[in-house]
C-alpha cells in the first residue's frame, strides 16, 4: 500500500520527533557532582610520596635521557657525539674519551582519552560508562592542573574532537565540560562507531610526544588482536594506563524474564529469557572471559590496565592503587 493512500501515516512522518527527555541533554556531570570530583582530585596531593610545594616546568624528571641540566652518567664517547658534553675527568682518569649525559627534564604532560561511543552509552547503576568516563577525567584533569601539568584530550565520538595540549586550570575546566557534554544514546547504527581505532590509535602516536601519560577510558568493547600491535608502538613511547569501564549488569545479568537486547554496536537485536538460571550463568562466563581476553591483549601490548565499575563514586583509591 502507497504512502500516499494513507494521509495520517504522512502527518505523522511530517511531524517532528517528540523531544527526548530533559535528562538526555543533562550535562553528564551536575555542578554539585564537579565540586566533590574536584575535592577527590585535591586528595591526591596529600597522599604518600606526592609532593604539595607548587611545581613549574623542569621540577620533573624524564623517563628519557637527553640535555638537560642533572647529570646522570657518563658513557664511552661514540662517533658523532657532541664534544661540548665530554667529560674530561672520566677521560683522563680511565685514558678513553667518555661523554656526560644529562636526564631531560620536561613539564608533564597527561592526554586523556574518552571514549563517548554506542557501547559508553550504556549504564544500569546510578550513571551511564560514559558518565563515569566524564568523572574519571574530571579527577585527571584537575589533578594535573593542581600539579601545572600540560592537559590535551581526545573525544571519540561520532566525529572525533581533539583539545590541544594546554596546561593551568582553564584547560581542565574546558576539557571537563566537553568530556561531560550531554551524550543521548545512538539509536542509529548507522550513527555508531566504525571499525576506525587503528587509526585513532596511530594519530595518538603521530600527534603526542614521546614520554607523555596516556590514559584511555573506555569499556574497550571495541579491542580485538588486530589492535595489539598499535597499542604496544604507544606503550613504547608513552606512559601508557587503560581504565575500563564495566557496569554491574554486564557481570552479572539480572532476572527479568523475557527480555529484547539491543546491540548498540551493531544495531542487532536478541530475545533472551532471563528468567533461566542456565541462561544467565551463561551470559556471566561469557563476558568473564570476554575481560579476561581483553586484559591478556592489553598486558601482551605492555598497557598497564584497570578496571572500574560505572557506579563507584570514590575515585581516589583507583588512583591510589592503580
Amino acid at each position: 500500500m502507497k504512502l500516499a493512500r494513507l494521509p495520517w501515516l504522512a502527518r505523522l512522518r511530517a511531524q517532528p520527533e517528540m523531544p527526548a527527555p530533559a535528562s538526555v541533554h543533562a550535562p553528564l556531570i551536575a555542578a554539585a557532582e564537579m565540586a566533590g570530583l574536584a575535592a577527590q582530585a585535591s586528595l591526591l596531593a596529600t597522599l604518600p610520596l606526592r609532593e604539595v610545594h607548587g611545581h613549574h616546568a623542569g621540577d620533573w624528571a624524564s623517563c628519557w635521557l637527553g640535555r638537560g641540566l642533572d647529570f646522570e652518567e657518563s658513557r664511552p664517547y661514540s662517533p658523532g657525539d657532541d664534544i661540548r658534553d665530554m667529560d674530561w675527568r672520566t677521560t683522563a682518569r680511565t685514558g678513553r674519551p667518555h661523554l656526560k649525559i644529562y636526564r631531560e627534564e620536561r613539564q608533564p604532560m597527561v592526554h586523556l582519552v574518552v571514549d563517548r561511543g554506542a557501547t559508553m552509552r550504556f549504564g544500569t547503576r546510578r550513571r551511564l560508562k560514559v558518565a563515569q568516563a566524564a568523572r574519571l577525567a574530571a579527577v585527571l584533569a584537575f589533578a594535573a592542573a593542581g600539579r601545572n601539568g600540560v592537559i590535551g584530550a581526545t573525544l571519540w565520538n561520532a566525529q572525533d574532537e581533539t583539545l590541544p595540549a594546554r596546561h593551568g586550570r582553564l584547560a581542565a575546566l574546558a576539557l571537563i565540560e566537553a568530556a561531560a557534554a550531554p551524550c543521548p544514546p545512538l539509536t542509529d547504527p548507522a550513527q555508531t562507531d566504525a571499525l576506525q581505532h587503528v587509526d585513532r590509535l596511530a594519530a595518538l602516536e603521530a600527534s603526542l610526544p614521546r614520554g607523555a601519560r596516556l590514559v584511555l577510558i573506555s569499556d574497550f568493547a571495541w579491542l580485538t588482536d588486530a589492535h595489539e600491535t598499535q597499542l604496544a608502538r604507544l606503550a613504547a613511547r608513552f606512559d601508557v594506563w587503560a581504565i575500563q569501564i564495566v557496569d554491574a549488569a554486564e557481570r552479572a545479568l539480572p532476572a527479568m524474564g523475557a527480555a529484547c537486547f539491543h546491540d548498540m554496536a551493531s544495531g542487532q537485536r536478541v530475545w533472551l529469557d532471563t528468567a533461566q538460571t542456565a541462561v544467565r550463568s551463561a551470559v556471566r562466563t561469557a563476558f568473564a572471559g570476554h575481560l579476561a581476553a581483553q586484559a591478556d591483549r592489553l598486558a601482551r601490548a605492555g598497557v598497564r590496565h584497570q578496571q572500574v565499575d560505572s557506579e563507584v563514586d570514590d575515585l581516589v583509591a583507583l588512583f591510589v592503587y592503580g
